[in-house]
């Protein structure tokens, strides 16, 4: 299994990024996908989550109605579109899955809110 994050970058607040993760290794339409952040010593959030066919998401109260997680299982990458960025979204962004009691994460990607 290897999860690949990409996107992150320095945005200005009330920006917008959109990270990536392209997944390879495991059949990707089969398995539910998340991401996740984590900044210095804080333990890692679940940010988003979406099952199998993308039908069902779920969100941290911090991010809803602002970040949006996509899935194609047919790139076999999974999205998460973030708006309206606050400097406190700041942290490294990781995808994540599970496959057959296995946890699975990506090498992260830095985001970084601020003027």
């Amino acid at each position: 299994v290897q999860l690949v994050e990409s996107g992150g970058g320095l945005v200005q607040p009330g920006g917008s990024l959109r990270l990536s993760c392209a997944a390879s290794g495991f059949t990707f339409s089969s398995y539910a996908m998340s991401w996740y952040r984590q900044t210095p010593g804080k333990e890692r959030e679940l940010v988003a989550h979406i099952t199998q066919t993308g039908i069902s998401t779920n969100y941290a109260g911090s991010v809803k109605g602002r970040f949006t997680i996509s899935r194609d299982n047919a790139e076999n990458t999974v999205y998460l579109q973030m708006n309206s960025l606050k400097p406190e979204d700041t942290a490294v962004y990781y995808c994540s899955t599970v496959v057959r009691a296995t946890g699975y994460w990506g090498q992260g990607t830095q985001v970084t809110v601020s003027s």
